[in-house]
């Protein structure tokens, strides 16, 4: 039988909170996960109009960290991304965060998480902008991931950049089939504009500080740490990532609704230890497995719930929704760019589901004549 995130919540979660503190989020999550598809959350009863057979369906917790709620909403969300898809390449850079930081963005995640998004927006528009690199305004979209294949924090930015952009005069400028920053160029700005700011919170007393991290509320420690960091090479890669406009999309559907870890990656729990299922990038990419205390996967899990009212993915330049109606446009048509419209427009949620699954999931499992309508919802809560 296969293993599941909600099997372990629910069997050992009491065990993990008698060792370890949760925050408001992280006991929200929990509790979502625990509750999904069960009597708790409330449901439907359906009868077949054929043959009379009656069915309880239970409500999904709809929590973004849960890994059986994230499949219909990230179909949705991903197709009506279709109406900003140019017919031009497209490239994947990925922006991370040195080890020496890791704690201090952890105690500070919605103001730093913040910051690692502005620091990627800064530079990439900054150098686009720049004659020597390209001289127009490009469109992004930037997602934060804060875990490794292992569970370890790790928090990096994924952003989708659009290979070309707009000049000051109103025309389309591509760029060469390589990617027009270099990587030292992109890295080094990033580190520059992340740190830059990092001070400036030091110095207006907004970065908070607690337990190991005590030690830079000191000024020669905390000074001591950010010439550190000047002195790291910050890890950044791209690559161009597609080979048509609507791959794209299918792009897309690999980092937008990503949570920390899905079901199809536990593969065993045996004697108080769970095994997951890992691929080694440093390894050419090779599939092994990590092992870890029951206690210890809840707590690495917990670590990468975001905070309330954060918003995941955001957009940039052509792609910001002020300019969509207005620049994107004009880009379409200097790109001679079809409109893609969503395949899902106009369509019920159920109705959404069936094209995904590409089945009707209302017939009737019995009788496979009928169909089930709901009659009773006295279940929802």
């Amino acid at each position: 039988m296969k293993i599941t995130v909600q099997d372990i919540f629910r069997n050992h979660y009491d065990e993990f909170l008698e060792e370890h503190k949760v925050s408001k989020e992280q006991a929200k999550a929990a509790k979502a996960i625990i509750n999904c598809r069960t009597s708790a959350l409330g449901g439907h009863t359906h009868e077949c109009d054929h043959c009379g057979e009656t069915r309880v369906s239970y409500n999904s917790c709809r929590n973004r960290h849960c890994p059986q709620c994230q499949g219909v909403e990230k179909e949705i969300w991903v197709d009506k991304r279709r109406e900003d898809i140019l017919n031009a390449p497209y490239f994947h850079a990925v922006f991370t965060m040195p080890k020496q930081l890791h704690m201090l963005i952890y105690q500070n995640q919605k103001l730093l998480y913040t910051l690692m998004y502005k620091a990627v927006a800064e530079t990439l528009t900054e150098l686009a902008q720049d004659e020597k690199y390209l001289g127009a305004q490009i469109g992004f979209l930037s997602v934060l991931h804060t875990w490794g294949q292992n569970l370890h924090y790790h928090p990096h930015i994924h952003t989708i950049i659009l290979a070309g952009g707009l000049t000051k005069e109103g025309l389309w400028k591509k760029t060469s089939e390589k990617f027009f920053i270099p990587v030292r160029v992109l890295s080094k700005k990033f580190r520059g504009k992340f740190l830059f700011y990092l001070k400036k919170y030091y110095k207006q007393k907004r970065l908070r500080f607690y337990n190991e991290a005590e030690i830079y509320k000191n000024p020669e420690d905390f000074q001591s740490l950010i010439d550190t960091c000047y002195g790291l090479d910050w890890y950044s890669y791209t690559k161009r990532t597609f080979s048509g406009p609507l791959a794209v999309m299918k792009y897309l559907s690999r980092y937008t609704h990503r949570i920390a870890i899905s079901n199809h990656r536990i593969l065993s729990i045996h004697e108080g230890a769970v095994t997951i299922g890992v691929k080694d990038y440093k390894d050419k990419n090779k599939n092994k497995r990590v092992t870890m205390t029951i206690v210890e996967f809840i707590r690495r899990f917990l670590m990468h719930i975001l905070p309330k009212g954060f918003v995941k993915v955001r957009h940039y330049g052509i792609l910001a929704s002020r300019n969509r109606k207005t620049k994107l446009v004009r880009c379409r048509e200097l790109t001679k760019s079809p409109l893609y419209k969503p395949r899902f427009e106009g369509l019920s949620k159920l109705e959404i589901i069936k094209e995904i699954l590409k089945k009707d999931i209302t017939l009737c499992p019995s009788c496979k004549k009928g169909h089930l309508k709901i009659i009773d919802s006295t279940f929802v809560t």
